[in-house]
């Protein structure tokens, strides 16, 4: 599986966050990002959230006026099928960076002002139970944590590790 970056982004805390040109990722997410509620967001297993530009266009078609940044995420990824996300998976990101997806996100009242309903847009009980069938699997976003560090810039491929990349 491989695709590419479409969009890095940081905020000082909360959504949305902006665009920005060019972006190291170290231990602890993309530099010069910040959460508003570090006890719930942020850390080394919740380093980075991705979230495809698809799911993204999906929302947009069921009423909600997102882009990319909008739901919080750090980097917009495109030509990957967040249904093939599994946690435990490890992507390399352009040449250097290495992550792990750790965990799903679970949305909470911050996305409100997107629209009533979002959430349940977004997750639902297959979701919460880790069953991948769920028409709403990874649309909320995916968490990594940063094995290894570099540099990103939109346009980098993203891809699959190989399997001794795995562990």
């Amino acid at each position: 599986m491989t695709g590419s970056i479409v969009q890095l982004s940081i905020s000082p805390g909360g959504i949305p966050k902006r665009s920005i040109l060019t972006g190291v990722v170290e231990e602890l997410g993309l530099v010069g990002d910040d959460h508003a509620h570090p006890q719930f967001h942020g850390g080394p297993k919740q380093a980075l959230l991705l979230i495809t530009s698809e799911g993204i266009e999906e929302l947009v078609a069921a009423g909600f006026p997102l882009y990319p940044g909008a739901l919080g995420e750090n980097i917009t990824t495109k030509g990957l099928d967040r249904r093939q996300w599994r946690i435990g998976q490890r992507w390399w990101l352009g040449e250097s960076v290495l992550i792990e997806l750790t965990k799903m996100r679970t949305p909470c009242n911050t996305l409100s002002p997107y629209g009533r309903g979002i959430q349940a847009a977004v997750y639902d009980d297959k979701v919460k139970a880790n069953d991948p069938t769920s028409p709403r699997w990874a649309l909320s976003g995916m968490y990594a944590k940063v094995i290894r560090s570099g540099a990103v810039s939109p346009g980098d491929e993203i891809r699959l590790a190989e399997p001794e990349a795995q562990r």
